[in-house]
């Protein structure tokens, strides 16, 4: 790959060229999604299917009957259908992790990646990602935690100023700046991904060291494509609202599907996106250099062997000739 590409438009090239990888997992999302709402659709048919007040959900939503619902005995407890709601956004989480390292590899080839390399860059690293997961997982927490905590106190400390925009203006510039941080961070977590299954490390802490340090090294291009992705990914799903408001009856259950189900596909694109950048800038910037060692071949010069019945011999003349 041309060091001279960007990173976006290559990003945006290896994604075209596996748009497969966007579909799968956007099935994988909808067939877990629709296993996570049958405990809900059985309790809420309990009530629903016997009710005058469905109407007033089927043909629009009307947030009061729905509390109501939620509300009377007969629903039952809502931690039944919370719960699987759940289990089953950790199965995807698991799911990312198992499939994830066979796209990262795909988008690194230059080739249709085979089925079979597919499922083995999957199996061997699987144990890698979960680790790469859980550390992320504690360094986001941590991060997180002391982000919103700071970003509390300043709004505590911008309510008592006179000025009364100022609370707002500390809101929003604490809430970009989290925005970036976060997004530093998933960076550098993306990179950690790809050095593991791009040079096979085993060692998961040398992937995570390296990926910081390039993190900051190519700071700038990292952190403006990741925020174009993103803005592309609000685009997104602010059309998809909109269309949503615009264009779809309240009483049409497919069309509201349609229009969803769409935005929720095209919302995968910009995460993948995300993954082709930092793929590119692996195969850019972090794979290292083979040493071409030149070989030297010894050539030994041998002299040609003579053979003693070669060598001319002076004719012996007699010596009856010589005399006379």
């Amino acid at each position: 790959m041309a060091e001279k590409q960007g990173l976006l438009s290559s990003g945006w090239r290896m994604v075209g060229r596996n748009k497969r990888y966007i579909v799968w997992f956007y099935v994988l999302n909808l067939f877990l999604g629709l296993f996570g709402t049958v405990a809900f659709f059985t309790q809420a048919g309990t009530i629903l299917d016997h009710s005058l007040l469905a109407d007033r959900l089927v043909h629009g939503f009307d947030f009061g009957v729905y509390v109501e619902m939620l509300a009377r005995p007969e629903f039952g407890p809502t931690t039944a259908s919370r719960w699987a709601g759940v289990f089953l956004a950790v199965l995807f989480f698991v799911a990312t992790a198992l499939f994830l390292p066979g796209v990262l590899q795909g988008y690194a080839s230059t080739y249709r990646l085979p089925r079979e390399d597919f499922f083995r860059a999957c199996g061997r690293n699987l144990w890698r990602f979960i680790r790469l997961m859980i550390v992320a997982f504690i360094i986001f927490l941590i991060v997180a935690g002391v982000l919103f905590g700071i970003r509390g106190a300043l709004e505590k400390a911008a309510d008592e100023s006179t000025n009364e925009l100022l609370p707002v203006y500390v809101s929003f510039a604490s809430l970009f700046v989290i925005f970036l941080v976060m997004s530093i961070l998933r960076i550098w977590f993306d990179l950690a991904q790809a050095d593991v299954v791009l040079s096979d490390q085993r060692a998961v802490r040398k992937s995570i060291g390296a990926a910081f340090r390039h993190t900051w090294r190519g700071m700038g291009r990292l952190l403006a494509s990741y925020v174009m992705a993103t803005i592309v990914a609000a685009i997104v799903l602010v059309a998809g609202i909109l269309v949503w408001m615009k264009f779809v009856p309240p009483a049409s259950v497919m069309g509201a599907f349609f229009v969803s189900q769409l935005t929720l596909l095209l919302l995968l694109i910009p995460r993948f996106w995300q993954r082709g950048v930092a793929v590119t800038y692996y195969l850019q910037n972090m794979v290292q250099p083979i040493a071409v060692v030149e070989s030297v071949t010894a050539v030994t010069v041998v002299a040609p062997v003579v053979a003693e019945s070669a060598v001319p011999v002076a004719p012996v003349v007699p010596p009856e000739t010589q005399a006379s």
